[in-house]
């Protein structure tokens, strides 16, 4: 039952992900169908730039547990058996660390920009809490997603990307 929460809230985080791409394809077409008719809506560009800041802190559970991040692999994929196994540990506990700081740090800001009532600079002054919350919570399910890895991996139930599946971009 865990395991089918985990991956709803990855899952989720993907899809808000993309639900904000579609965001910042309607203020490109907002700004663009503005020059068109000759009206001009403020903040097209604030909005797009959030949406997009958004949308990849998102995805960044999602693409993880789908073994889409840049790995460098050179030393890992010519070990077998302990020694891979003492290495893929060291390199999760090291990725759970920087990724609590993240998380920690990115939910500090949008608190203090809350607390300071900061907001944009642009002619929008949006709350900058507000587009701050897409980071936070997407840095908080990121470090919930390595957390998982961790323990998969240390309970030897990590499933291990195939070569051919870790190289989708090439």
């Amino acid at each position: 039952m865990l395991r089918r929460l985990l991956d709803f809230l990855y899952d989720g985080a993907a899809w808000l992900a993309a639900l904000f791409m579609v965001g910042i394809l309607a203020m490109v077409l907002a700004a663009i169908a503005g020059r068109w008719f000759d009206f001009h809506l403020p903040g097209t560009d604030a909005y797009a730039g959030y949406c997009m800041a958004a949308s990849g802190f998102l995805a960044l559970a999602h693409t993880f547990r789908r073994n889409e991040h840049i790995r460098v692999t050179l030393v890992i994929e010519r070990l077998t058996g302990r020694p891979r196994h003492g290495l893929e540990l060291w390199a999760l506990a090291a990725s759970t660390l920087l990724a609590a700081l993240f998380a920690w740090f990115s939910i500090r800001l949008a608190w203090q920009s809350f607390e300071f009532n900061d907001v944009s600079t642009a002619n929008d002054a949006t709350p900058l809490w507000i587009p701050q919350l897409g980071m936070a919570i997407g840095t908080t399910i990121l470090m919930i997603a390595v957390v998982d890895e961790l323990v998969a991996e240390w309970r030897g139930r990590r499933q291990k990307a195939a070569p051919s599946e870790a190289m989708h971009s090439e």
